[in-house]
């Protein structure tokens, strides 16, 4: 498809545009379809960061990944035409995700999951779905929507079964303590960060361009943590290290953020905020066939619940 030469309607792609009371709206093709690309580029994404583990601090892997990132939004803004400059007010918008969505969310995951279970990581960022709600209540005045938060519940519920095994055998000492509060802290940021999209959007600012500026907000942000931490900037050549970042920064940062921040625009924050529980589903089916992962009586019982979650807040209204 050619670039459209009309330069507004470039900056607010139909598709993209909320729409009125999204959380009651009936999901369409697109919605779906952007849900699952979502959902399929984060569930991949665990393989990719566990290549980046080694060689490379986190403070340093995340700035090359989202300064790359950045690049290619910028690339995408520029052949798409997308209004690329902004007043100061903007900016401080993009300023926002890139502190709360691009950088400090991450990281604080990095940090603190290096202190407890896979699982029990997968669990604490399924309580998205959640505090998207309540916080879309409080800044964009959206309505709790009970059907919505019955299904989160049911999601909630399910991850906790699945990784119940790997949960229960945690013991929270002081480290672990931190280490959660740390990726609660780390997902109350995700969930932040929504809020600033979901707001930039209903101003008519294209995702791609906000997302552009956001990244590049956020490798800076990392790249100035990385140097007061006393990290060294150093790159890993090797073939692994580079796959994974092209990943990281191409399919789950470039593609999945675009997919979900639009979904936020559309569906709302509490419906979208729900692919945060079938990602650590997703990877599990995929550990399944890449690691031998043996699903239990558990796992099983808990995928059924997730999936009637996912049933309840993406169903027909």
């Amino acid at each position: 498809m050619s670039p459209p030469t009309d330069t507004h309607a470039t900056e607010i792609a139909p598709a993209a545009l909320p729409r009125a009371k999204p959380s009651e709206a009936a999901m369409t093709r697109l919605d779906y379809s952007l849900y699952a690309v979502t959902v399929f580029a984060w569930s991949t994404s665990w393989i990719a960061l566990k290549l980046q583990l080694g060689v490379v601090a986190p403070q340093v892997a995340l700035t090359w990944r989202f300064l790359l990132a950045s690049l290619v939004m910028f690339g995408w803004a520029i052949v798409r035409r997308h209004r690329l400059a902004f007043p100061l007010a903007d900016h401080l918008r993009f300023i926002g995700l890139g502190f709360f969505i691009f950088s400090m969310n991450f990281l604080q995951f990095y940090i603190g999951g290096a202190k407890l279970a896979s699982g029990l990581l997968a669990v604490i960022f399924s309580l998205a779905s959640v505090f998207n709600m309540l916080l879309g209540a409080i800044f964009l005045r959206q309505s709790v929507d009970r059907r919505v938060l019955l299904g989160a519940a049911f999601g909630f519920g399910g991850v906790a079964l699945m990784f119940w095994p790997e949960i229960a055998g945690t013991e929270i000492d002081h480290d672990a303590a931190i280490g959660l509060l740390l990726c609660v802290g780390g997902t109350l940021f995700f969930c932040i960060g929504n809020m600033i999209s979901a707001s930039a959007q209903k101003r008519g600012i294209p995702v791609v361009s906000a997302s552009a500026w956001g990244m590049a907000y956020g490798a800076a942000i990392l790249a100035i943590t990385a140097a007061l931490l006393g990290k060294p900037f150093i790159f890993d050549p090797s073939f692994q290290y580079i796959a994974s970042l092209l990943w990281l920064a191409l399919l789950s940062s470039v593609v999945a953020f675009f997919a979900y921040l639009t979904l936020l625009g559309r569906i709302g924050s509490g419906r979208a905020g729900y692919s945060t529980v079938l990602f650590p589903v997703f990877a599990l089916l995929i550990s399944t066939f890449a690691e031998g992962y043996h699903w239990t009586v558990f796992a099983i019982a808990g995928l059924a619940l997730v999936m009637v979650g996912n049933v309840i807040v993406l169903g027909r209204r």
